[in-house]
């Protein structure tokens, strides 16, 4: 009861939708997508030597080298409103709060919270009404929105980047079981403990709620359709089996900690996973707009994995020290390689003449550019993908110093469809994203 399975765009289906509304087409539409990496990133080994076509990368970039084609570097933008502007310390909530809105947040640590809307959902206010979902919100840390977090600005600030109204953050879902359930139905399913184990020990897969359904689909389907349906299939229950196997994982982990079911112990999974759910949600279009955060701002998670034992948010307060500088490197490099596979994943998937990839806008970056002067000019900004073709990537774009990050996401909104009068401190387009 209540199990759903979203299907990919089929060939067989064009027809359909076509006779259903002249004004619907062929074409893919655009999917936009954020990834926010907190605490800033070393820089000079982030930015490639020169302006133009991307030839050899930095060490950071070096993980999306495959993807040379496909991605463009923006230098030169700036969240001035990231800057204290007369209310002192506050970089790290600043930084977060303002990645997205391009505005000044209210410093305060009570409910008197006030930021701006986000670009994110500009774009689903606009476009939301033509998925199930008007946006996903995901993150791999639990935040706190209340309380004082970063020198006097609450942890509202800290822990979204995605906000409904001024008044209104968007947290972040954390738990991939939470973000598999909502994808593929089953409305209204507690995550008590209690309640989860029962449904474990009663219910298979998602799939096999619909094992008849598919079986009846598949035989009104061509080869290619089949195919397709085949691979997409195959890779939900790939998602549903590394779910269940971190389950069983966390159940295992030391009571004293306090990890939330459904929550991988290793952070590399946590991210692919998430990662995952959100290609499947475009694939299906279900939702043509995400936001993620890699860790809240301010993060001081360590990196056993990657031979980082000390925190992340400490090490950035390096004050010169070469050690502390290459173990930052070490997690931008990890963080890329992270962003690679979710880049990897939208390129595998065939739609239309191109990949999913082809036709999203995919952009990474930080609110914050040295994490050590806590800079807020001069951001680290890569944006993928080709929004179906109205983008020109392949390239390294440097902006004069102090362009309004702001005009980066206006001409981005342009590309799908939507013309906000504003967002936050935005005084223009930026030129040459179509360039040739």
């Amino acid at each position: 009861m209540g199990a759903a399975v979203a299907l990919p765009v089929l060939d067989a289906m064009r027809p359909a939708f076509a006779a259903s509304s002249s004004r619907l087409t062929t074409q893919a539409p655009v999917r936009i997508a954020f990834s926010y990496v907190p605490n800033g990133i070393i820089m000079e080994d982030w930015t490639p030597a020169v302006e133009g076509a991307l030839g050899s990368l930095p060490k950071l970039l070096e993980p999306v080298a495959k993807f040379r084609d496909d991605v463009m570097v923006m230098s030169g933008l700036t969240h001035n409103n990231g800057r204290a502007l007369g209310d002192g310390p506050g970089d790290h909530a600043r930084a977060a709060a303002s990645f997205l809105t391009g505005v000044h947040p209210r410093k305060t640590d009570g409910a008197d919270i006030h930021n701006g809307i986000s670009v994110d959902q500009v774009a689903a206010n606009l476009l939301g009404g033509q998925t199930r979902f008007a946006s996903l919100e995901l993150g791999t840390e639990h935040g706190r929105l209340a309380g004082n977090c970063d020198s006097g600005y609450s942890c509202a600030y800290s822990n979204s980047i995605s906000w409904r109204s001024e008044t209104t953050p968007m947290p972040p879902e954390v738990n991939p079981r939470l973000v598999f359930e909502r994808l593929f139905g089953r409305p209204g399913v507690s995550d008590d403990p209690v309640e989860r184990a029962k449904r474990q020990r009663y219910n298979k897969s998602i799939l096999d709620f619909v094992r008849e359904d598919t079986r009846q689909l598949q035989a009104d389907l061509g080869p290619t359709d089949q195919r397709k349906l085949d691979e997409y299939l195959t890779g939900v229950r790939e998602i549903e089996k590394r779910i269940a196997a971190t389950e069983a994982s966390a159940d295992q982990v030391d009571p004293g900690m306090a990890r939330p079911s459904g929550v991988p112990v290793d952070f590399a999974e946590h991210v692919k996973l998430m990662y995952d759910l959100q290609v499947v949600a475009f694939q299906t279009d279900q939702t043509r707009i995400t936001t993620f955060m890699m860790g809240g701002e301010g993060s001081n998670r360590t990196y056993r994995e990657i031979g980082v034992s000390e925190a992340h948010h400490g090490l950035t307060h390096h004050q010169g020290d070469e050690y502390k500088i290459a173990q930052i490197s070490k997690i931008n490099h990890y963080h890329m390689e992270l962003f690679s596979y979710f880049l990897e994943k939208l390129d595998s998937i065939p739609e239309g003449d191109g990949t999913l990839l082809d036709n999203s806008i995919v952009v990474y970056g930080s609110g914050l550019a040295d994490g050590n002067r806590h800079t807020h000019h001069d951001l680290p900004v890569l944006v993928a993908g080709r929004a179906g073709g109205l983008l020109h990537p392949g390239r390294h774009l440097r902006y004069k110093m102090e362009t309004p990050m702001a005009n980066l996401y206006m001409t981005l909104l342009d590309r799908l469809g939507v013309q906000p009068e504003t967002i936050g401190d935005a005084n223009g387009r930026l030129e040459h994203l179509t360039d040739v």
